[in-house]
């Protein structure tokens, strides 16, 4: 029935809006979301990611295909801090829709600190134990048991209320005393509360009130609006650990989490949705997996995870960040092995990327420009950095990779790029052989003489993709003192441990 209700919907769309890019990227998600539903155990949930120009179609194919009556949330995610754009409001918000498969869907409340500003304007006083504040002890409406009668010399009947001690009083007993102060009657248990000194009375005239202290305060359940505000370090209170950072902040250019990929998400969100909707050992499915933030959020949190991507930048990338967080190699399947299968993935019309980004994956070069695939690179594809001085000082290898026809004309390019770039060393991978005259144009580049080793490396160096495969040729660089991308923090022992452990 979903599939069939799907492609009406998909006609009626494509009736509507035409054939076009949000079409085939319509038609694209229709597949995959409808094989997502299939795959999900009847306790698991969806959350889709989408921006403001597709999500309201992309509403109605989850509403076809998870039932309308499994809609849980559309949560609206403040992604960045401003966006100056002359001709409308700007548009900093992105969509996070949540989708139940069924009733039995798990989902567990995720509790949020307070704000600095809640804090400051509601827990106001103090005492040895810490900051409280003063709650009202009684319930509306009267009552002609215990709980309706005086205690002390207050009778909350006078005021149309009763006595109703809340259940953070009984725990918070227990927790003092190590005793059950519901088997005492109602109003010893008042006695007994005050005894421990958690009831607040001003003056004897005072209606009677108890004291909740902020290092009991477990924060509020998170809504459906997840924003930032910028500015506001140390804006939220975490019991017991006092004033820290919103986990959902946007990432900036000085993140140290931030690994330079474009629709990288703050480890926060990712963590956030996998606390609300699995349990320890769960299994996560990322099947956009990118960058991977979603694999180490589940591993930080002792899930069990799947993740998918198709392009070799994504796979670079998350190979890196497995070694980084896990110390573990993950091996590749499918990828090219011979010259002729690496020809054969530089064909079509996405080849030439594809071919590009899988080439500096095997000398472990940092791709430029992230996933782009226009614009001006400057004659550079990649980049390796490395060690030039005692101080820390950095270098870099700059990367050209050709999958085309080659000539000396390309080795004299990257020969300026290296002298304009300011660079150390230019590295040409190329899939046809290079011709003599490329060698020797190569060979009147000279060499470069590392400050730390003392060791010559030859300025411009060309690896063809043979050597590469069969060869198993690597440049000659030295020492590699930074990592290639920008280092993903290291995951505690514990849960490293187990991913290795996982992969054999």
């Amino acid at each position: 029935r979903v599939p069939d209700t799907v492609s009406t919907i998909i006609a009626a769309l494509r009736s509507g809006i035409g054939e076009n890019q949000m079409m085939a990227y319509l038609v694209e998600m229709a597949v995959r979301l409808v094989e997502l539903h299939r795959v999900l155990k009847p306790t698991g949930s969806l959350y889709l990611h989408c921006d403001p120009t597709a999500s309201h179609y992309l509403r109605i194919l989850l509403d076809a295909i998870f039932d309308p009556r499994n809609f849980r949330n559309e949560i609206v995610w403040r992604r960045t801090g401003s966006n100056n754009n002359a001709k409308r409001f700007g548009p900093i918000h992105q969509t996070i829709f949540y989708y139940a498969k069924s009733d039995a869907t798990e989902f567990n409340q995720v509790l949020i600190p307070y704000t600095k500003a809640y804090v400051e304007e509601a827990f106001t006083q103090k005492d040895e134990r810490g900051l409280f504040q003063s709650v009202a002890l009684t319930g509306p409406g009267t009552r002609t048991g215990d709980s309706g009668k005086p205690w002390r010399g207050y009778d909350p009947t006078d005021v149309g209320r009763h006595w109703q001690p809340a259940s953070y009083l009984y725990a918070k007993y227990k927790a003092l005393t190590g005793k059950d102060l519901a088997e005492h009657p109602l109003l010893e248990r008042l006695d007994k509360l005050d005894d421990v000194g958690l009831i607040h009375r001003p003056t004897p005239k005072s209606s009677p009130r108890y004291r909740f202290y902020l290092d009991d305060a477990p924060g509020v359940p998170t809504q459906d609006i997840w924003a930032h505000q910028p500015g506001t370090k140390g804006a939220v209170y975490a019991p017991g650990h006092g004033e820290i950072d919103e986990d959902v902040s946007w990432l900036n250019v000085r993140d140290a989490e931030r690994l330079g990929w474009p629709t990288q998400k703050p480890i926060g969100v990712l963590e956030r949705i996998i606390r609300a909707s699995s349990n320890p050992g769960d299994v996560i499915l990322d099947p956009f997996c990118g960058c991977g933030t979603a694999l180490i959020a589940a591993a930080n949190l002792d899930r069990r995870w799947i993740g998918i991507d198709i392009t070799y930048l994504s796979i670079a990338v998350m190979k890196a960040r497995l070694k980084d967080s896990f110390g573990i190699e993950v091996p590749v399947i499918g990828q090219p092995t011979e010259v002729e299968g690496a020809r054969q993935l530089a064909q079509g019309d996405d080849g030439r990327y594809q071919f590009q980004w899988w080439a500096l994956n095997l000398i472990d070069a940092r791709p430029l420009g992230g996933t782009e695939k226009k614009g001006a690179d400057r004659g550079i594809d990649g980049r390796i950095t490395f060690t030039t001085g005692a101080k820390g000082e950095m270098g870099q290898a700059l990367v050209s990779v050709k999958s085309g026809k080659v000539n000396s004309s390309m080795v004299r390019d990257l020969k300026g790029t290296i002298e304009r770039e300011g660079a150390e060393i230019g590295l040409f991978i190329t899939l046809e052989e290079p011709s003599k005259p490329m060698l020797l144009e190569a060979s009147t580049a000279g060499v470069y003489t590392s400050p730390i080793s003392g060791k010559d490396y030859p300025r411009i160096q060309i690896l063809s993709i043979r050597q590469l495969l069969e060869e198993h040729a690597k440049p000659m660089l030295p020492l590699l003192l930074m990592p290639t991308y920008q280092q993903a923090d290291r995951i505690p022992a514990k849960q490293a441990a187990e991913q290795k452990e996982l992969f054999g």
